[in-house]
């Protein structure tokens, strides 16, 4: 079995997470994983990594913390790993200079964003700047989940240099789809309802503000439309926005939910107007779900979706063209099987998952 270090931030469920943890199942057999959690704490999924064998270790590190630096050098240097993965894609190259001192010959940086996700600040760019020169230098391996994320990172060099390469996100269809169960009944929703809704931890990123905008202007337009909106925070943050505008029975709030198949088979329509992304889990599971969506026209978006159905994608801010758009999927102006069976394929586990898994 291959001893591979994995990197990442925390384990509460997201994107980032949700794929790892699918990686590490499908390769249960073959890798002995090992997850450091840089920010100091494991999180929702830290039993799903438990179930399948990993081992966790939080370890709050910091921008340069020389004692906790040390640690880490010390956790790769008896770890006997074949890899280390770092998935914070420029904040991996002091990681992955101690991991070459520790003698580790395969070193990857994992790009999950497309732009930067600290607050932007004179000394955090200079410093940003800095390890991203660095990267090249002490990483084997340079990857991202897409192509917006590489021309961001690494504009002009990315494409001349092969230790580059976009390796897109990939999901089991058939271990996904393991139910035809919603939630209709349970949240009294009836069947001829129009249903829209959003999967996403509460985060600027998401652009909650616009979807709670969009929910309450079609809801007052329409009583037969519903929003189903669900994700960790989701339901504290927005509650007093629904109770205020009286929406409580069409606007259904829900925290964190596991059973994500369940929630997007009572689905008409997905809306996801993210500001920025590296490639979105939630969108692919909802077009492998056959679920219709309006998503925003930022470049990742672009990027996973099907060329003839970029008309679908709206300016994320834009509540009147979200509004129009959606009540176009209302009036049936898009194919969900077509969808289904175009992302399936597209974003197939096993071709992806193999790609990333022969860097290891």
């Amino acid at each position: 079995m291959k001893k591979v270090a994995f990197l990442v931030t925390g384990l509460n469920a997201g994107g980032l997470e949700n794929y790892l943890l699918r990686f590490i199942s499908f390769y249960k057999d073959n890798i002995q994983a090992t997850v450091v959690c840089k920010g100091g704490y494991a999180g929702d999924l830290k039993n799903d990594f438990d179930e399948l064998g990993a081992n966790i270790i939080p370890i709050k590190i910091g921008y340069f913390n020389p004692l906790k630096f040390y640690l880490l050098y010390q956790i790769f240097t008896r770890g006997g790993f074949e890899s280390v993965c770092d998935f914070t894609g420029n904040f991996a190259t002091i990681p992955l200079y101690l991991a070459r001192l520790s003698g580790i010959e395969k070193r990857i940086a994992f790009h999950r964003g497309s732009n930067n996700r600290f607050k932007e600040t004179p000394v955090k760019l200079l410093y940003n700047k800095v390890i991203n020169s660095q990267l090249p230098l002490v990483a084997t391996d340079i990857l991202a989940n897409s192509k917006a994320a590489m021309n961001f990172f690494h504009e002009g060099s990315w494409e001349k240099d092969s230790r580059f390469e976009v390796i897109y996100n990939g999901i089991r269809a058939s271990e996904f789809l393991n139910s035809d169960e919603n939630l209709r009944e349970k949240l009294e929703i009836p069947s001829d309802g129009f249903v829209v809704g959003h999967i996403g931890r509460f985060n600027e990123a998401k652009n909650h503000n616009t979807i709670i905008e969009v929910a309450v202007a079609l809801c007052k337009r329409q009583v037969n439309v519903y929003f189903i909106l669900c994700g960790k925070d989701v339901d504290k943050q927005l509650k007093a926005r629904v109770e205020e505008e009286g929406l409580a029975r069409q606007i259904k709030l829900m925290g964190y939910r596991q059973d994500v198949i369940k929630v997007l088979n009572s689905l008409n329509c997905f809306y996801f107007p993210s500001i920025n992304e590296g490639q979105p889990n939630a969108l692919i599971e909802a077009m492998i779900a056959g679920v219709p969506f309006v998503a925003s026209d930022i470049a990742p978006i672009k990027e996973t979706v099907p060329k003839k159905l970029h008309p679908m994608l709206v300016p994320p801010l834009d509540i009147d063209f979200a509004v129009d758009a959606i009540l176009k999927i209302m009036n049936c102006e898009m194919n969900g099987l077509e969808i289904k069976d175009w992302a399936i394929s597209h974003f197939s586990a096993k071709k992806w998952f193999e790609k990333f898994y022969s860097k290891l």
